[in-house]
């Protein structure tokens, strides 16, 4: 479990799913995200990064494995009255760790905000790079081809080290979306 200030990180349990799809569905609403249904999140529940305020869940994000050698951001949702404090940031750092530990090489996200990413180390590539979220999730989504998200990708073994790189101030215009 990790903590800055009154925010702490922690894996999400099986009964947390309902606050999980809460969360998603508000990002959603606002264009934030593809949907998830509540099924889908009671499954995957587990592989979830929440951030907690209290008691209250504030932001969470999944681990999702891609192949034995990718591994997925998914779901980056903060809730809005939290946005602009690294919140979202925090998450994706722990599941950059979280990839590492787990022997992985590269982890990516698929998202409408490459800005965010992209401070972080990630970098856009197109979208054929990453046959295993094309070839699983992508190929049968009802947004196939009209998602709008970009594909982003940082390398595991890269320059930036997110247990050792300095904390810095999100910029205000990227902040807003995670």
């Amino acid at each position: 479990m990790k903590s800055r200030g009154c925010v702490t990180l922690r894996s999400a349990n099986d009964s947390e799913a309902r606050s999980l799809h809460a969360l998603i569905s508000a990002n959603r609403a606002e264009g934030h995200l593809l949907p998830r249904t509540l099924d889908e999140l009671a499954l995957h529940a587990t592989r979830f990064v929440v951030a907690t305020r209290g008691r209250r869940i504030v932001g969470c994000a999944e681990l999702a494995a891609l192949s034995p050698h990718v591994a997925e951001v998914r779901s980056l949702a903060v809730d809005r009255r939290e946005r602009g404090k690294g919140v979202g940031t925090m998450i994706v750092d722990e599941l950059r760790r979280r990839a590492r530990r787990e022997g992985f090489s590269k982890l990516c996200a698929f998202t409408h905000a490459p800005a965010y990413f992209i401070q972080m180390g990630f970098s856009i590539v197109p979208h054929t790079w990453l046959l295993e979220k094309l070839t699983t999730d992508c190929v049968n989504c009802p947004l196939f081809r009209t998602c709008g998200q970009y594909a982003m990708v940082v390398p595991l073994e890269s320059i930036y080290d997110v247990d050792r790189a300095p904390a810095s101030p999100q910029p205000a215009a990227v902040a807003r979306y995670a």
